[in-house]
């Protein structure tokens, strides 16, 4: 099933192309206006803002709380019915210290505020409050995607396994090579690969 589109598309392979160029685009832009850099840290309406950013061109529901119940992999997602108490609950959680954002990372994508583009926001969003409070970001380049995504299917009984690999992947090169090669991978991880960032 294709989702519905602002840009009328009704082939999953060519939406994919178009939201893969469209939101790196976005991303790219993110950093270079420096907006990304006046989003409000670790909070819902801070990840609804970069949520916003990428995919309003595509999207209706961009930057807004999903209205359906949503799963992978035989995983539930947090339940509609409680998703804004979820995402309260999250908002007041700390985000200071290296295992409190990793955590708070945790939660969020148990959440999983979005229709579709939770992953690539809420990594843009994780390496939002490192900046903020560690001054570092995470070289995702440096992180396998199965050890990845295995490592945050298990998150929701225990962080210490992504904690081992974010630790070990954080970087204090902030520039803006360093960001367009995380979108890359960051997006590499949900399959889509056939643009560069630095090339759009």
């Amino acid at each position: 099933m294709v989702l519905e589109n602002k840009l009328g598309i009704t082939n999953s392979a060519q939406l994919a192309d178009m939201e893969e160029k469209l939101t790196k685009k976005k991303a790219a832009q993110l950093f270079e206006t420096g907006e990304l850099f006046k989003i409000e840290i670790g909070t819902f309406a801070g990840l609804a803002t970069i949520h916003s950013a990428l995919f309003s061109e595509i999207y209706d529901f961009a930057g807004k709380i999903r209205e359906v119940n949503i799963a992978k992999d035989n995983f539930q997602f947090a339940p509609r019915i409680f998703l804004e108490q979820s995402l309260d609950y999250i908002d007041q959680l700390p985000h200071q210290t290296f295992d409190e954002i990793v955590d708070k990372y945790a939660d969020m994508n148990i959440a999983h505020p979005f229709r579709e583009g939770n992953g690539r926001s809420m990594r843009i969003w994780l390496d939002c409050m490192f900046r903020a409070s560690l001054k570092k970001v995470v070289d995702w380049n440096s992180i396998d995607k199965d050890e990845y995504f295995n490592a945050m299917i298990r998150s929701h009984v225990s962080t210490g396994e992504l904690k081992y690999l974010l630790l070990n992947a954080l970087t204090d090169d902030l520039g803006q090579a360093t960001f367009f090669k995380g979108i890359d991978h960051s997006y590499y991880y949900e399959g889509y690969n056939l643009y560069r960032t630095e090339g759009l």
